[in-house]
């Protein structure tokens, strides 16, 4: 087992025992968010700022169905799956067809009609209210209203995420996208339809947010409008790119960064932002890696050291 993995395991056993089983839970449903962002930003050279269109979408509608009609966690799961896709694929449509700047854009601008129609359809949604009362229904006698029951379903959640990611990213499909990133002209040269392989990952980055979404519903047992708006969009980015972007593990890094952050020291200090934006700033700077290339840049460094 590589080094990386045993780490994490040991992050998802003790994640629990240092912070609120909430947060914890928080940090994992973040980096499957995260997953989903890196597929486009990290593999395909996407930058998406409109994410939160898809979170926050599954978030609505399995929150709908689990309110009034009782549905199984699992169903909750697959409809959020199924809706963060869907809506993927018709933003993605129309995103694919742009690119640089003008991408960036329609991806904020589409962003901004789903948080408006959110904030609008105030019989379904909430409006700014927000859809509260979602519940976590108990499966095989397992009662998830314990936070300690829900973190681990959250974190194996996350570990099976981690693994079809990682089988994803290494698979041809996987390999096709990273050629996409490096020259999207020579890929398209090669025969590489690369509009429909950049709609195939707007597609899968929308399924992984949108499982995120309900699991954070679930979570929180409310859908704030905020979970739709461009904020969480920008959110998942700089957690992502801070974290680093191209990795498997920089989503995951960036998250708990993020929420480490946001969560815990925000009770401290409430200019919390000021440590993001610094950290930001530095990524750009110096470590277009993220914390992964000044991880690797340290070991590096030690190898190269003469032994004493």
């Amino acid at each position: 087992m590589k080094k990386e993995n045993i780490l994490l395991l040991a992050a998802v056993l003790v994640l629990p025992l240092v912070l609120r089983p909430a947060i914890a839970s928080e940090i994992w449903i973040f980096a499957i968010f995260g997953l989903g962002l890196n597929l486009l930003l990290g593999y395909t050279g996407l930058l998406s700022f409109g994410q939160a269109t898809f979170f926050g979408s599954a978030a609505y509608v399995a929150g709908w169905l689990l309110k009034h009609y009782g549905i199984s966690v699992f169903l909750a799961l697959g409809t959020g799956v199924f809706v963060g896709a869907a809506s993927a694929a018709l933003v993605g449509y129309l995103c694919v067809q742009r690119s640089g700047l003008y991408f960036i854009m329609l991806t904020f601008a589409l962003n901004q009609l789903f948080y408006f129609v959110a904030y609008q359809w105030t019989s379904v949604t909430g409006g700014e209210d927000g859809m509260p009362g979602i519940p976590r229904p108990a499966f095989l006698g397992i009662d998830f209203n314990d936070p300690f029951a829900y973190y681990v379903f959250v974190s194996a959640l996350f570990i099976v995420s981690l693994w079809i990611m990682r089988r994803i990213v290494e698979s041809p499909l996987g390999k096709i996208l990273q050629a996409i990133r490096e020259n999207e002209v020579r890929a398209e040269a090669v025969g590489y339809d690369v509009a429909r392989f950049k709609l195939a990952a707007f597609v899968i980055g929308g399924a992984f947010s949108g499982a995120a979404g309900v699991l954070y519903a679930m979570l929180f047992g409310i859908v704030p409008l905020e979970a739709i708006g461009f904020v969480t969009s920008g959110n998942v980015v700089f957690a992502t790119l801070i974290g680093g972007s191209g990795s498997l593990y920089g989503p995951i890094i960036g998250s708990f960064v993020f929420i480490w952050l946001s969560e815990s020291v925000s009770t401290l200090w409430a200019r919390w932002p000021l440590l993001l934006g610094v950290a930001f700033v530095i990524v750009v700077l110096f470590l277009r890696g993220g914390v992964v290339e000044a991880w690797s840049r340290f070991w590096s460094w030690r190898s190269s050291k003469p032994k004493t």
